[in-house]
């Protein structure tokens, strides 16, 4: 009987109409967003790549566990500095056992080289939500220069941690011999296109 009674309870507790949640989100208005100084949130930022796979297909994979800053100023974008570091080793893609292999020496050798890093050298404004990104690629011990095209997404407060947040898209293409991965090349691409998803947290 008890426990027909806390069944039927729970089943006019469900019925009840339940009020919608506003939630707030960022907005893609780049000209309103906040200058100062940002970090890496970590759990909202990935990597992605892909290579051309013996001609076949775009084989895809990412890296997640950013970590860095970011100095903007909107008003003044080459004052601008973007720093980012990522563990090798997070490198995932949808073969368990090829996720093992890059981490290794014929790869990207994560036990000896455990982090990627990228420094801005300069930004240069492009569009009004939009910038190129100049600077300097660490990567399995070598350092080269690239480009990244990068866009504004949106920024605003995460009603989530309450933090006053932005993002941005960004894509570049690495050539990876030139960072001394060159296994398989050219039966596996050279050029690695990059898509990158970057959140930024401002730090109060």
């Amino acid at each position: 009987m008890k426990l027909n009674y806390l069944a039927a309870s729970i089943a006019a507790v469900a019925l009840l109409p339940v009020a919608p949640i506003a939630l707030a989100q960022g907005a893609p208005n780049a000209a309103a967003v906040q200058s100062g100084e940002y970090k890496v949130e970590p759990y909202h930022t990935q990597v992605a790549f892909s290579v051309r796979h013996f001609g076949f297909t775009d084989f895809s994979g990412f890296f997640s566990g950013a970590g860095g800053s970011l100095r903007l100023d909107p008003t003044n974008p080459a004052a601008s500095k973007l720093e980012v570091t990522i563990p090798v080793n997070t490198a995932l893609t949808t073969v368990p056992k090829l996720d093992e292999e890059l981490k290794g020496a014929q790869w990207f050798d994560a036990a000896q080289f455990p982090t990627a890093k990228f420094t801005s050298t300069s930004v240069t404004k492009t569009g009004p939500d939009t910038a190129e990104i100049h600077g300097d690629l660490t990567l399995h011990g070598v350092t080269r220069p690239i480009e990244l095209k990068a866009r504004f997404v949106g920024a605003g407060v995460n009603p989530l941690d309450h933090a006053y947040t932005l993002g941005f898209e960004a894509t570049g293409v690495v050539k990876r011999s030139e960072f001394g991965v060159k296994t398989y090349v050219p039966m596996v691409g050279d050029d690695v296109q990059l898509r990158i998803a970057g959140a930024f947290e401002k730090v109060q």
